[in-house]
Protein backbone atom coordinates (compact mmCIF):
# COMPACT_ATOMS: atom_id res chain seq x y z
CA UNK A 1 0.00 0.00 0.00
CA UNK A 2 2.39 2.67 -1.35
CA UNK A 3 2.21 5.87 0.22
CA UNK A 4 0.38 5.21 3.13
CA UNK A 5 -2.72 5.42 0.86
CA UNK A 6 -6.01 3.15 1.10
CA UNK A 7 -8.26 2.68 -2.03
CA UNK A 8 -11.66 1.30 -1.48
CA UNK A 9 -14.40 0.19 -3.73
CA UNK A 10 -17.97 -1.00 -3.48
CA UNK A 11 -21.11 -1.19 -5.18
CA UNK A 12 -24.33 -0.75 -2.65
CA UNK A 13 -27.80 -1.23 -3.35
CA UNK A 14 -29.27 2.16 -3.14
CA UNK A 15 -29.64 5.34 -5.12
CA UNK A 16 -26.16 7.89 -5.35
CA UNK A 17 -28.92 10.64 -3.22
CA UNK A 18 -29.31 8.10 -0.46
CA UNK A 19 -25.56 6.90 -0.39
CA UNK A 20 -24.43 10.71 -0.61
CA UNK A 21 -26.98 11.77 2.70
CA UNK A 22 -24.96 9.33 4.93
CA UNK A 23 -21.74 10.84 4.24
CA UNK A 24 -23.27 14.38 4.59
CA UNK A 25 -26.02 14.06 7.58
CA UNK A 26 -24.01 14.33 10.78
CA UNK A 27 -26.36 11.83 12.54
CA UNK A 28 -26.20 9.14 9.47
CA UNK A 29 -22.47 9.90 9.12
CA UNK A 30 -22.11 9.10 13.03
CA UNK A 31 -23.72 5.91 12.74
CA UNK A 32 -21.84 4.20 9.95
CA UNK A 33 -18.10 5.59 10.14
CA UNK A 34 -16.70 4.70 13.59
CA UNK A 35 -15.26 0.43 13.21
CA UNK A 36 -16.81 -1.76 15.37
CA UNK A 37 -16.37 -1.48 19.06
CA UNK A 38 -16.10 2.52 18.54
CA UNK A 39 -18.71 5.13 19.11
CA UNK A 40 -18.13 8.65 17.23
CA UNK A 41 -19.23 11.84 18.16
CA UNK A 42 -20.18 14.71 15.23
CA UNK A 43 -19.14 17.71 17.34
CA UNK A 44 -19.39 20.31 14.50
CA UNK A 45 -19.84 19.83 10.94
CA UNK A 46 -20.33 22.38 8.43
CA UNK A 47 -21.13 20.68 5.44
CA UNK A 48 -20.09 23.33 2.88
CA UNK A 49 -16.86 23.89 0.58
CA UNK A 50 -14.44 25.62 2.71
CA UNK A 51 -16.39 24.13 5.62
CA UNK A 52 -15.31 22.17 9.04
CA UNK A 53 -16.11 19.33 10.76
CA UNK A 54 -15.05 17.57 13.57
CA UNK A 55 -15.69 13.89 15.51
CA UNK A 56 -14.62 12.10 17.95
CA UNK A 57 -14.56 8.24 18.02
CA UNK A 58 -14.71 6.50 21.71
CA UNK A 59 -13.86 2.91 22.27
CA UNK A 60 -16.51 1.46 23.92
CA UNK A 61 -14.82 -0.81 26.07
CA UNK A 62 -11.90 1.29 27.56
CA UNK A 63 -13.64 4.93 27.21
CA UNK A 64 -10.52 6.14 25.60
CA UNK A 65 -11.32 8.98 22.82
CA UNK A 66 -9.28 9.99 19.64
CA UNK A 67 -10.84 13.06 18.17
CA UNK A 68 -9.89 14.42 14.39
CA UNK A 69 -11.27 16.61 11.70
CA UNK A 70 -10.97 18.65 8.73
CA UNK A 71 -12.03 20.77 5.68
CA UNK A 72 -14.24 20.17 2.79
CA UNK A 73 -12.21 20.59 -0.10
CA UNK A 74 -14.86 20.51 -2.86
CA UNK A 75 -18.35 18.77 -2.69
CA UNK A 76 -20.82 17.91 -6.08
CA UNK A 77 -23.90 16.31 -4.71
CA UNK A 78 -24.25 13.14 -5.43
CA UNK A 79 -21.41 12.59 -6.73
CA UNK A 80 -18.40 13.48 -5.84
CA UNK A 81 -16.53 14.86 -1.84
CA UNK A 82 -13.54 15.39 -0.81
CA UNK A 83 -11.90 16.84 2.52
CA UNK A 84 -8.97 16.82 5.00
CA UNK A 85 -8.63 14.81 7.91
CA UNK A 86 -6.17 15.78 10.38
CA UNK A 87 -6.07 14.33 14.23
CA UNK A 88 -5.79 16.12 17.10
CA UNK A 89 -3.04 14.25 18.02
CA UNK A 90 0.13 15.89 17.88
CA UNK A 91 2.07 12.61 17.12
CA UNK A 92 -0.28 12.23 14.26
CA UNK A 93 0.21 15.25 12.10
CA UNK A 94 0.23 14.67 8.84
CA UNK A 95 -2.79 16.02 7.05
CA UNK A 96 -4.86 13.42 5.07
CA UNK A 97 -6.83 13.71 2.23
CA UNK A 98 -9.97 11.90 0.99
CA UNK A 99 -12.01 11.68 -1.86
CA UNK A 100 -15.45 9.74 -2.34
CA UNK A 101 -17.12 9.20 -5.48
CA UNK A 102 -20.40 8.31 -6.03
CA UNK A 103 -21.46 7.09 -9.21
CA UNK A 104 -24.97 5.43 -10.49
CA UNK A 105 -25.00 1.89 -11.95
CA UNK A 106 -27.66 -0.04 -12.77
CA UNK A 107 -28.55 -1.58 -9.32
CA UNK A 108 -27.27 1.18 -7.48
CA UNK A 109 -24.27 3.36 -6.71
CA UNK A 110 -20.67 2.32 -7.08
CA UNK A 111 -18.55 4.29 -4.42
CA UNK A 112 -14.90 4.66 -4.45
CA UNK A 113 -12.79 6.01 -1.49
CA UNK A 114 -8.89 6.98 -1.71
CA UNK A 115 -7.60 8.03 1.48
CA UNK A 116 -3.89 9.75 0.88
CA UNK A 117 -1.28 10.91 3.19
CA UNK A 118 -1.94 8.43 6.61
CA UNK A 119 0.28 9.11 8.93
CA UNK A 120 3.50 7.02 8.36
CA UNK A 121 2.67 5.22 12.70
CA UNK A 122 -1.14 4.05 11.16
CA UNK A 123 -0.03 0.73 9.45
CA UNK A 124 -2.15 1.56 5.94
CA UNK A 125 -3.80 -2.16 6.49
CA UNK A 126 -5.16 -1.59 9.47
CA UNK A 127 -6.47 1.66 8.16
CA UNK A 128 -7.79 -0.60 5.28
CA UNK A 129 -9.77 -2.94 7.66
CA UNK A 130 -10.79 -0.05 9.89
CA UNK A 131 -12.68 1.39 6.30
CA UNK A 132 -13.94 -2.62 5.30
CA UNK A 133 -15.46 -2.17 8.89
CA UNK A 134 -17.36 1.18 8.72
CA UNK A 135 -18.46 0.71 5.01
CA UNK A 136 -20.06 -2.50 5.99
CA UNK A 137 -21.99 -0.47 8.50
CA UNK A 138 -22.74 2.06 5.76
CA UNK A 139 -24.37 -1.16 3.70
CA UNK A 140 -26.77 -1.98 6.41
CA UNK A 141 -27.78 1.57 6.91
CA UNK A 142 -28.51 2.26 3.64
CA UNK A 143 -29.60 -0.76 1.66
CA UNK A 144 -33.14 -1.70 3.84
CA UNK A 145 -35.88 0.09 2.41
CA UNK A 146 -38.20 0.76 5.44
CA UNK A 147 -41.48 2.57 4.22
CA UNK A 148 -42.75 4.09 7.12
CA UNK A 149 -46.65 4.31 7.19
Amino acid sequence: MANNTVTLHRILVASPEKVFRAFSDPLAYAAWLPPYGFLATVHEMDFTVSGKYKISFTNFTTGNAHSFGGQFIMIEPNKFIQHTDKFDDPNLQDEMITSIWFTAVSCGTEIKIIQENIPAVIPAEMCYLGWQESLEKLKKLVEPEINDH
